[in-house]
This record gives structure tokens, C-alpha cells and sequence, in this order.
């Protein structure tokens, strides 16, 4: 069936009717006040929010809550939610966000605290185990208001929960490796060694697909890199120094790799990289654990069955990124408990349990416990261990990240493709950098 927003229809052809009402009498008692209510909820494309929609008709047979879904690519549904969120009344009840558009929401003041939800006892499930979600990412994902403004402490407050969020990990090619006697590498300088030794071995082959896409992406890519290498975007004044040795290792790092890749890697996304890895184009891929369940799917992969999985390799620490998307109640949403009944659904260790094994990704120490998820999909193990590496401070989730991320990503595009001298670059980056924070008031009490 096709989904239509209650309230703006023509403009939803994408979305997907799930689910079908089911009598008040038929749930448990703290569903049945909601019983036959429609919540609309904005998903992204995206490999675990795919594997969610598998499972939400299973919240409404329980509950008899109705869920349609508005599922848009990431950065279209930024837009989409940028305009719904300062709305009187929005047409979300629920919303997927991704982890940068934490600070944005919770400044603006568009989320709901939880806080209040999870103290009603009619709402709130005493089996709910909080303690078991995984605490990089919730610190990364939903708490704002504490230290430095974006992670927990005494100040801080919960506004999202952890839905779809991500660490990196080490994809490569098992056969390529066996082949040619190689080791996986444990360390920076043995990925960047390998990153161009395998085209000399494998002539056509590249080395580590990346993100390099100019914005965004070439930001990301270079933070994957920047942590590991004892780098940052600043200290704890706020100051500006991502063009110290550590800023400057991690640009190169990242020019190397892109260098030793395959003709166009300058303009990979995610997608693209991961497409290109699956494809067989490379034999090394260093990115979010969202993309390992459809590098085993025979549809699209020509890997399958060739792929092994290790931790980020370690520079002068062992860190990993976290990220991906969590999930809060607008606001401005019409229907926040059900909301909120939905969103603790989705969360919970059944449901979590079962969206993992459609190939999502787990928000629970559990659920990577599992004895059956760990049959299903081995490489489960490899990242439950990459956890405890997971840096809820990976990068600085604040107000003005957007426009300082933005720079970033262009200034990195030229580093990679106009050989723009990487010191100039990123002192550049730092200056502009030092402006914006200023003009935000970061300095005020310096």
C-alpha cells in the first residue's frame, strides 16, 4: 500500500504503509489508550533503517498502533526536517536524525526531553534495561547539555536514543590477502603501506576505498584518520588546531589513500565506496559497520563470502568513529506518547535483537552477545570488540559545526585534487575556523 501524510499527501510519494489496526482489547494495557492512532515517521535510506521497516508491522500487531513511514536520503531528509521542525504542528511524530544535527535540533529547541517520558509509569517500561544500550552511543547520539555542551555530565539532558548509529571498522579481502601473504594491518602506517603496495600487486585494484567527495565527506573521511593519529578539530579552549602535526598527518593520510585508489575515487560518497569495495574494485574498505551485511548479499556483491573484518587500526591510540542516527519526538509532533511508546519499541531488546538480524545495526551490548546473531553474521563479534574504541568525542558536535564542516570539506577536495600544499590548507581551515567560534561567542569567557 502507499503511504500518504495525513496532512500533506501529494508531497510523500515515497513512503510505505505498514501495519494494519488492531483492536484496543487485544494489547497490553499501557498500548491500548493508543490503540488505532497513526504515527508518521521520517526514516532515511539507509541500510538499518531497511532492515527496521521489516519489523515495524510486528509493533503494530502488538500494540495496534498504526506507523507510516516518510523515508528519504539522509541529507534530503535534514532539509525536509529542517522546514517540518519550526511548523505550529508538525507532520512527525518521530524523526530519525543524523548525529551532527543533534546540536542544531536541541539549540533550536525542536526536541522533546526525554526525561519526562521515561518518568511515567505508564509510558515508561520497567524492563527497558537503559543500562544495556551502548554507552558511546548514547553520549554521542542523545545526550546534549553537559560537557562541552554535546556530551554527558552533570548539565547534560537525554533527547534522542541511539537508532542506526555506527562505529568503524576494517573491511578487506580475505582471497586478495591469502593470496599475496598479506597481514592485516593493525596500525596506520601498515594500512597506508598496504593502501599502495596492493594496485602493484593487484594492477587495476585499489588499495582502501574512502569517502573523499569534496564537503562533507572529504570531512568525515579525514576524521575517520585524525582521532586514531592523536588529532582534533580543538582543544579544550576551543581553539582551532586542526593543522597542528597530527591535522597535517591525518590530510596526507587520506591523500594517499585516494591517491592509490581507482580512477573517480575523488568523488565517492559512502554509497560509492562501498558499492566499489563490493564490486570487487578494491580490496580494503574503512567505514561504518552499516554497510558489512550487503557486502554478503549475492544480489549485489561480487565479495560475498571474501571478506573479513578487523578493528581500526591503531595510530598513536585505537579509536573509532561514532555516529550514524538516533531517533526523537519532534517538539512539535501531535502524538508524543504513542511517539514515545514507538520509539522505546524500536529500542528495546526485542526489537533490537530482530532488527540486527535483518542486517541492522545494534544499539545494545546484548544484542551483540547474541549466540543466533553471532551464527548469522560472524563478523557480529569483530564489532561488539570495536566498542570499547568507539570516541563519543570523535568530533565536535556543536552549532557551528556545519559551517566549519562545510570548509573543512572543500578545503580537504583541494588538498586531494588541486594539490593545494596541506599546511596552507588546513591553517586556513583554522583561521576561518577561529572566526566563526568567535562570531558564535565562544570566546566570550575566555
Amino acid at each position: 500500500m502507499t503511504l500518504t501524510f495525513k496532512t500533506c499527501a501529494a508531497a510523500l510519494a515515497a513512503s510505505v504503509s505498514l501495519g494494519s489496526i488492531a483492536a484496543a482489547q487485544d494489547v497490553p494495557a499501557p498500548y491500548q489508550p493508543y490503540a488505532g492512532t497513526t504515527l508518521v515517521v521520517n526514516f532515511p535510506a539507509h541500510p538499518h533503517y531497511n532492515a527496521a521497516m521489516k519489523v515495524l508491522p510486528e509493533f503494530t500487531e502488538q500494540t495496534g498502533i498504526e506507523v507510516e513511514v516518510d523515508q528519504l536520503q539522509y541529507l534530503k531528509m535534514r532539509e525536509r526536517q529542517t522546514l517540518e521542525l519550526t511548523k505550529d504542528e508538525g507532520d512527525y511524530d518521530l524523526i530519525s536524525y543524523v548525529v551532527f544535527s543533534k546540536a542544531d535540533y536541541v539549540f533550536a529547541d525542536q526536541l522533546e526531553n526525554l526525561a519526562r517520558y521515561f518518568m511515567n509509569p505508564k509510558l515508561a517500561d520497567p524492563n527497558y534495561d537503559a543500562a544495556d544500550l551502548i554507552d558511546g552511543y548514547v553520549q554521542n547520539i542523545g545526550v546534549a547539555g553537559g560537557q562541552k555542551g554535546y556530551l554527558p555530565g552533570p548539565t547534560g539532558s537525554l533527547y534522542g536514543i541511539p537508532f542506526g548509529s555506527e562505529t568503524s571498522v576494517l573491511g578487506y579481502r580475505t582471497d586478495i590477502f591469502e593470496k599475496h601473504g598479506l597481514e592485516v594491518p593493525e596500525t596506520y602506517d601498515a594500512l597506508l603501506e598496504l593502501a599502495c603496495q596492493i594496485p602493484e600487486l593487484e594492477p587495476g585494484m585499489g588499495g582502501l576505498a574512502s569517502r573523499a567527495a569534496s564537503g562533507h565527506q572529504a570531512s568525515h573521511a579525514f576524521l575517520l584518520h585524525l582521532n586514531p593519529l592523536g588529532g582534533g578539530i580543538f582543544d579544550d579552549a576551543w581553539e582551532p588546531i586542526v593543522n597542528n602535526e597530527a591535522g597535517v598527518e591525518a590530510a596526507n593520510a587520506l591523500k594517499s589513500i585516494v591517491d592509490c585508489g581507482i580512477e573517480g575515487s575523488q568523488t565517492f560518497g559512502p554509497s560509492e565506496a562501498a558499492a566499489a569495495f563490493a564490486q570487487g574494485d578494491y580490496a580494503m574498505f574503512l567505514d561504518s559497520i552499516a554497510f558489512a551485511a550487503t557486502f554478503e548479499d549475492e544480489t549485489n556483491s561480487q565479495v560475498v563470502g571474501n571478506v573479513g573484518w578487523a578493528l581500526h587500526p591503531e595510530g598513536v591510540k585505537r579509536a573509532s568513529q561514532t555516529g550514524g542516527f538516533g531517533i526523537a519526538i519532534p517538539k512539535n509532533a501531535q502524538n508524543k506518547e504513542a511517539a514515545f511508546l514507538l520509539m522505546q519499541w524500536l529500542t528495546s531488546k526485542e526489537a533490537d535483537l530482530m532488527i540486527a538480524m535483518e542486517g541492522g545495526n545494534p544499539s545494545r551490548f546484548s544484542t551483540y552477545e547474541n549466540a543466533e546473531l553471532n551464527a548469522k553474521y560472524p563478523y557480529a563479534a569483530t564489532f561488539g570488540e570495536a566498542l570499547q574504541y568507539a570516541d563519543p568525542d570523535w568530533r565536535p558536535i556543536i552549532p557551528t559545526w556545519g559551517k566549519i564542516n562545510a570548509d573543512l570539506g572543500t578545503t580537504l577536495s583541494q588538498i586531494i585534487t588541486e594539490d593545494l600544499d596541506v599546511q596552507e590548507g588546513l591553517d586556513g581551515v583554522a583561521e576561518r575556523s577561529r572566526a566563526i567560534m568567535d562570531e558564535a561567542g565562544y570566546y566570550t569567557w575566555n
